[in-house]
């Protein structure tokens, strides 16, 4: 099974995720923009592939869906690693740049296309969404189908 690693700026936060995203992509919502000054190019996995070292803080916040958003950040250099939806528990965001291999994963979509800065480069190559997607199911484990 495939491992990648990353952490925070600082090196205080360490995670491993194994296994392939289920989706990447490049998200243009108005938090993500505040979130990186910019889109966020970020993979969704299940939760329990995600093992951390160190203590990352969270900060709850209720999208504009009505879902609560836990960020988890770290508390010494303040760089953004995850994130959590109500919506979908079982599934959180790893921010790519946050991976010590960053090329290992490549969005395929922009996200909230809608909502990206008139300035902002979206490459044609990938599919677009002018807001949100709809909202991913968890996959069957394999061989239940």
């Amino acid at each position: 099974m495939e491992v990648r690693t990353g952490s925070c700026l600082c090196g205080a936060v360490r995670y491993q995720v194994r296994g392939a995203p289920l989706v990447a992509r490049i998200c243009w919502c108005r938090a993500c923009q505040k979130i990186s000054g910019n889109g966020t190019a970020n993979a969704i996995f299940p939760a329990d592939a995600i093992a951390v070292d160190g203590a990352p803080r969270v900060f709850l916040r209720r999208a504009d869906s009505g879902n609560e958003i836990a960020s988890h950040f770290c508390a010494a250099c303040g760089c953004h690693l995850f994130a959590g939806s109500s919506a979908s528990p079982q599934f959180r965001v790893v921010r790519l740049g946050t991976l010590d291999d960053p090329s290992s994963i490549r969005p395929s979509i922009n996200m909230w296309a809608a909502s990206a800065p008139a300035w902002a480069n979206l490459d044609p190559d990938l599919a677009a969404e002018a807001r949100q997607p709809a909202p991913m199911q968890a996959r069957p484990p394999a061989g239940t189908t």
